[in-house]
């Protein structure tokens, strides 16, 4: 397979460094920077007005000062919000990003993205594509981009936007089905994404032996991860670089 000459870093911080700064946040991505993260992994969904952002959650309350699903949500009422009080005091005013402010700020710092189409339940996979899609790939080089997505549908619209030497694709998995080859075919991806507790040795070497990188989540202790490292995997998606790093440095 012919793909973007992606370099894969062993670590990409999840949702940016979202164990020391309020998760999904510009906050976060500049935390992941300094602490020597070179990619992270982010959320994309679509405001109620079509707006592109950076978030994980279908409403709010989690991780802000509000209330209120994001498909009703407008601009407007989204910069009202603080994103960051939450997490810690340093971060109170800390907005909710659009998608447009983070890959500007992923230019400016030179970081890779594993950007995930993030469909909740009842928005729709397609508009989410056919909004942001274009974006990323006007923004950022090929080499450092990866789209991934739980939902098939997302994934098969993306690959009509892209051929795979222009777009690498990667799909989640929860457990990873039988059938994880042929969807894995059905896209033309880069990468296999699993939870990585319920990945298994045998999947894992026929990920490899396919040609498919690995890029394992969300693991947050490096000592419990660490036999793992020995079944081919690419990357692990961590809440916590620094002290993944601490530990392979060590090791």
């Amino acid at each position: 397979m012919t793909h973007p000459a992606i370099q894969l870093p062993a670590l990409i911080a999840h949702r940016g460094y979202s164990a020391a700064a309020p998760e999904n946040t510009l906050a976060a991505v500049r935390a992941a920077y300094e602490a020597g993260a070179t990619w992270v992994e982010l959320d994309v969904q679509l405001l109620g007005d079509g707006t592109p952002v950076i978030w994980h959650d279908g409403d709010v309350a989690r991780c802000s000062n509000g209330r209120g699903g994001l498909a009703s949500m407008s601009w407007a009422k989204a910069q009202t919000l603080d994103a960051g009080a939450w997490f810690d005091d340093r971060f109170a005013g800390e907005k909710m990003p659009s998608l447009s402010e983070m890959l500007a700020l992923l230019n400016e710092l030179e970081m890779g993205a594993n950007m995930e189409i993030k469909v909740n339940k009842g928005r729709d996979p397609i508009a989410l594509v056919e909004r942001a899609l274009p974006e990323m790939l006007d923004t950022l080089p090929p080499e450092r981009l990866i789209i991934s997505s739980f939902n098939a549908a997302a994934l098969g619209h993306c690959r009509q936007f892209a051929s795979k030497e222009r777009l690498a694709l990667g799909v989640l998995f929860g457990s990873v089905p039988k059938s994880w080859h042929e969807q894995c075919e059905a896209i033309e991806a880069f990468s296999v994404h699993p939870h990585w507790p319920r990945l298994k040795r045998a999947q894992a070497d026929a990920m490899q032996r396919d040609g498919y990188q690995i890029l394992c989540y969300t693991a947050n202790d490096p000592s419990a991860f660490h036999s793992r490292w020995e079944w081919g995997i690419g990357s692990v998606i961590t809440d916590e670089p620094a002290a993944f790093k601490r530990f392979l440095d060590s090791h």
